[in-house]
């Protein structure tokens, strides 16, 4: 299914339009021609020889089994177009998503659905509020998406063989999502830090640039992987779940693991909204770690109203820092519900979120992969028969 079974393939099966021309011809293969010897081309009886070379189509759907030296880069560049697409094309619901788990909201900006959070966010903030940085997720989902489906690939490649050769191990894809994970996160948290503090109703930054700087500022480098721990500890179960589900479902609804847009998209979808709401507590965590509201910042009872005014108008004496203290602060402010806050939102980001990521990775996997078989498989001038 991966790097050399393409080739393999090829090579067990007779190419189209190959023809075998007297009796006892021996065909054998020898890198891209077909070798006749033994047989006789005009039937008079002699031994003759000939070196013939037959174009063999390329299978489309062998697009899952690439040349060992172009799976990387193709996973690449797939990786990172489906990287971009995914997070722009959904962060007006993100934005949302986060302004939901905010653990004490601002009287404006209290929503009662998402529909209803993009509607007062339009009229009350203006028409392009709900994508302000996305420019910055641009930028990181490219390189970040890049390696994580370049490094999923080629670790669920390896422990497969490893584990379960010749078939599909779950378990094997469940680790690789972890590991490629790791990489992923390391990439993409800066950036997740900036976008949810400029998405933060009241947010006091004028964009991006005004974000990093002031953040740098006041906290140091040490803010942008603030949640980097809490990021992987609610990653790695989500992406383990998440790739585990898919590869189940297209064994169900793809077995053949052709290219099938509409496999894709569904067994994208429902990965991706089961691992959501089974993951959202540590997001409602990572969210709080990120933004760091100065609102549910501990401070001592007597003094919380003024130490919050002062820490609004400059930086917290404190930070929130931790997945432990984290959990505590969720609970303290809102309960066990609190750790649900934007579940709604979470999984309606997530469904077609994962659809889009997978739908453009296969289908970019497959233009590209399809144009490299047929470079590799083009046949040379045919060589005069001796």
């Amino acid at each position: 299914m991966e790097a050399d079974s393409f080739l393999s393939r090829r090579m067990a099966v007779e190419p189209p339009g190959a023809e075998v021309t007297g009796a006892g011809a021996e065909i054998r293969r020898l890198g891209g021609r077909i070798l006749r010897t033994g047989g006789s081309g005009n039937g008079g009886g002699g031994t003759g020889f000939s070196l013939r070379t037959v174009a063999a189509e390329p299978d489309l759907a062998d697009y899952e089994g690439l040349p060992r030296g172009e799976a990387t880069t193709t996973h690449m560049l797939a990786g990172a177009v489906a990287g971009v697409m995914e997070h722009c094309l959904m962060f007006p619901i993100d934005c949302v998503k986060t302004r939901m788990q905010s653990l004490q909201p601002d009287p404006g900006a209290r929503y009662r659905s998402v529909t209803d959070a993009l509607r007062q966010i339009i009229r009350t903030e203006g028409v392009w509020r709900p994508i302000r940085g996305v420019n910055v997720m641009a930028v990181g989902a490219g390189p970040a998406h890049a390696l994580y489906f370049a490094c999923y690939e080629k670790i669920k490649f390896s422990l497969n063989n490893a584990v379960h050769p010749g078939a599909n191990s779950h378990f094997a894809n469940g680790v690789a999502g972890c590991m490629a994970t790791v990489i992923h996160d390391a990439v993409m948290n800066p950036a997740e830090v900036v976008k949810q503090r400029v998405q933060m109703f009241n947010s006091p930054y004028r964009g991006v640039v005004d974000c990093v700087g002031a953040t740098l500022r006041r906290e140091g480098p040490r803010a942008f992987y603030r949640s980097y721990t809490t990021q992987l500890t609610m990653n790695v179960p989500f992406q383990a779940l998440h790739f585990m589900t898919y590869e189940y479902l297209q064994e169900l609804l793809n077995p053949h693991r052709h290219y099938d847009p509409s496999s894709h998209m569904v067994s994208g979808a429902l990965a991706g909204a089961i691992a959501a709401a089974a993951t959202t507590p540590l997001d409602v965590c990572k969210t709080l770690l990120n933004t760091q509201e100065t609102l549910v910042l501990p401070t001592s009872s007597s003094s919380s109203a003024a130490v919050a005014a002062t820490a609004t108008a400059t930086a917290p004496a404190r930070h929130i820092s931790g997945l432990g203290e984290a959990f505590r602060t969720v609970y303290r402010m809102g309960g066990a519900p609190a750790f649900f806050k934007g579940v709604q939102a979470r999984v309606i980001y997530q469904m077609p979120s994962t659809a889009i990521s997978w739908s453009v990775y296969e289908f970019f996997k497959y233009v590209l992969t399809e144009r490299q078989h047929r470079r590799r498989l083009r046949p040379p001038e045919r060589d005069a028969d001796n």
